[in-house]
């Protein structure tokens, strides 16, 4: 029960009766009259964690594989959690088959199907599997800024998060099992299936069933042929059928990529056709299939079917850095032509099964396809037209997310850049949501293009992809990839000689060295930034390098050298005129001496940063928030609970807005605190138990005082 006071005796009859709820409430709340027995309370059932549904779209007219299907089942008999092992050449329908069985098989999974593409035979490195458990996190219902930093930290949150949820997950394109055995879900009912061209026998001690996916027999080959192509050319021309099966070698895709050809040219015959497979015979040798069949002329042979824009299109598009893309990088392949001819030559490529559609204007390659693609742009186009198309996909890339960096955070100091591709449909971001929504839609794409850029020596263009990926990390705390990207960032500004770049990299860097715990590499990076900052002679920069070291002095316990420097900072920084950046400084400083017992010192301070911001709230929501914050612990630190509490609750319904996990959690904290400074101990509790549940999952250094709040408090109940 929760009142602003205590309920007295039942009233006379006709008087008049005050019963009011005031103040912050947080839980249920009773307000009566008069109670009879007992009272009960019944919390609001948690919100249930997402189901997620990444099953790729079921194949269409599947033929046959029933002894596949078979042991596919017997594995999910089991009862237990079972690993499933689909292993054969490429091309031979793995994915197809596990896809298509999932589908049958998914209402057992109440857990939600989990899918992802490990990129095993890719042209590039497989997948991480930190980067596949970070995906999964999010899927199933972890807020990206509520991740852990480090993997060991992430990889024991996925366990606990998949303990007890019967899942269905496939793995396609494995390369190992160590890239496997680390993603199989905790939960016993769980079934994982795995499509790999190598056995990986290293999971059979894990418990998993090998299954062959073998080449389709002939029978089977030509069932599949009938079911794409009019039955009654494959009836007229029998003895070619057989023939034609067999130069596909009983791979699916060989197989769906000449009912392609067949069914795009009505009056084509069977027998031209095998004509012009028995042409090529020995291209793709890495990847031919058993007795020396490839099926390197049933791609030569759709490519010869393709008009000049698809085909040039074809093979361009193979050098696109990432996985998947939509069709911006279309757009910068072919400037010159109208939307309608890019949407033509895509749809050439989709109707001869040389590209797959991943969703709605996404696509991506089947590998083999990819690494046929690129043979013809190798074969076909010089290497400055190559050189030409690569850095068209790649500065499409930069000028969207540029926008997107724009809109986002729009008081950042950027370096110009020329662009030497004429780039069209480069993406309008209205609004910070959707500016945000793109990037962490192309954020994989991204990271794909600033190493392309940096690998074929376009140090300039790489620093650039490397710098406008800030606002991802700074709303989507991907520390992961931003350690990636400023080491990158840091070395193509020494490659392209540009010290002012190269000191800002390392500025964002020993953030990220901080927040890593490594806080010697943190010190000597911000020291690094700071002498390069003053090569150049850039006094801005000097500060900011300067705040990163203060920022590495208070990490590290040293308070009265971070207040020093924080209040010389001050100094410099007003005389200097950026009044955002004072703002910071006042928010840093404040905290500081609210932590060192100078509350009433630091309130000023963060008042004024709090005013100073709630004029540029605009461009910088976040830290008027963080203000808020610093706010609350002065006032409770000098005694007025009741403007703690004000600040406290605001700061809280913000950063909750904003989606900042641990700083609402910072608030939530500060709020029991308020409580317990009232003496309601057991809203306190609540708080103390709220804040610490986030802290503990972030791995944040914050639970271990929120703990000890908690624990003072239980302590102190047991002695009255």
């Amino acid at each position: 029960m929760s009142h602003s006071e205590p309920l007295g005796p039942v009233a006379e009859e006709g008087s008049a009766w005050s019963n009011e709820l005031s103040g912050n409430v947080f839980g249920p709340s009773v307000q009566a009259g008069a109670i009879h027995g007992g009272v009960h309370v019944y919390r609001p059932a948690a919100e249930p964690p997402p189901v997620p549904r990444q099953l790729p779209a079921p194949p269409h007219r599947f033929t046959n594989r029933g002894a596949e299907l078979e042991q596919l089942d017997e594995v999910l008999a089991n009862g237990s959690t079972g690993i499933a092992v689909l292993t054969g050449p490429g091309g031979v329908g793995k994915t197809a088959l596990a896809i298509y069985w999932a589908y049958g098989v998914q209402d057992r999974f109440p857990g939600g199907q989990l899918y992802v593409d490990l990129g095993g035979f890719s042209e590039g490195p497989p997948l991480d599997p930190a980067e596949v458990v970070g995906s999964f996190l999010r899927a199933l219902g972890v807020r990206p800024d509520d991740l852990p930093v480090t993997f060991p930290e992430q990889l024991a949150r996925y366990r606990s998060v998949t303990a007890g949820r019967p899942l269905l997950m496939i793995l396609d394109n494995a390369y190992s099992a160590a890239q496997v055995r680390v993603l199989v879900p905790a939960a016993g009912s769980s079934v994982v299936v795995v499509t790999s061209r190598s056995r990986l026998v290293g999971l059979v001690p894990d418990g998993a069933r090998l299954i062959d996916v073998a080449p389709l027999p002939e029978a089977e080959s030509v069932a599949l042929l009938t079911r794409r192509v009019d039955p009654t050319r494959v009836a007229r021309e029998q003895d070619r059928v057989a023939e034609l099966v067999r130069f596909c070698a009983g791979l699916p895709i060989a197989l769906c990529l000449a009912a392609a050809r067949l069914a795009a040219r009505p009056r084509l015959s069977i027998g031209t056709v095998v004509s012009e497979l028995a042409d090529e015979t020995n291209r793709l040798r890495r990847l031919a299939v058993p007795e020396g069949v490839s099926v390197q002329a049933a791609f030569d042979m759709s490519y010869r079917a393709l008009g000049p824009q698809a085909a040039m299109l074809y093979r361009r598009l193979a050098l696109h850095p990432g996985q998947e893309f939509g069709l911006g990088p279309v757009s910068a392949l072919m400037p010159d032509a109208t939307g309608d001819d890019r949407s033509q030559a895509v749809e050439a490529l989709l109707d001869a099964n040389l590209l797959e559609e991943v969703d709605e204007a996404r696509f991506r390659f089947h590998d083999l396809v990819r690494l046929h693609a690129r043979q013809k742009a190798e074969a076909d186009d010089r290497e400055a037209v190559r050189e030409a198309a690569l850095r068209a996909i790649v500065e499409w890339y930069f000028a969207a997310a540029h926008q997107a960096d724009m809109m986002i955070t729009p008081y950042r100091r950027r370096v110009p850049y020329e662009f030497a591709a004429r780039l069209e449909a480069v993406p309008v971001l209205p609004n910070r949501h959707d500016a945000l929504e793109w990037l962490k839609r192309e954020r994989l794409n991204l990271l794909a293009a600033g190493r392309a850029a940096f690998d074929h020596g376009y140090a300039e263009l790489a620093w650039h992809l490397s710098d406008v990926l800030w606002p991802l990390f700074l709303y989507g705390k991907h520390y992961r990839d931003q350690m990636e990207a400023d080491r990158r960032a840091v070395a193509a500004a020494r490659a392209w000689g540009n010290q002012w770049a190269e000191a800002g990299s390392l500025k964002r860097l020993s953030r990220v060295w901080a927040i890593a715990g490594d806080y010697t590499a943190a010190r000597e990076h911000a020291l690094e930034s700071i002498r390069l900052y003053r090569a150049v002679q850039d006094t801005r920069g000097v500060l900011d390098a300067q705040e990163a070291l203060a920022l590495v002095y208070r990490d590290t316990g040293q308070q009265a050298k971070a207040i020093a420097a924080f209040t010389d900072l001050l100094a410099a920084n007003r005389e200097y005129g950026d009044e955002r950046v004072v703002a910071l400084i006042l928010i840093n400083l404040g905290t500081l001496l609210s932590a060192d017992g100078q509350c009433r010192e630091a309130i000023p301070l963060l008042m004024e940063a709090k005013d100073i911001l709630g004029r540029l709230s605009a461009i910088d929501p976040y830290n008027e928030a963080r203000a808020l914050i610093g706010l609350a612990g002065a006032y409770l630190g000098a005694g007025d609970v009741s403007a703690a509490d004000e600040a406290a609750t605001a700061a809280m319904n913000r950063m909750g807005a904003l989606g900042s996990a641990h700083d609402k959690a910072e608030a939530i904290r500060l709020l029991g605190q308020i409580a317990e400074r009232r003496g309601d101990l057991a809203t306190a509790r609540t708080h103390y138990r709220n804040a610490l549940a986030v802290f503990e999952a972030l791995g944040s250094p914050r639970a271990a005082p929120t703990r000890s709040d908690l624990a003072r408090l239980t302590t102190d109940e047991s002695a009255t």
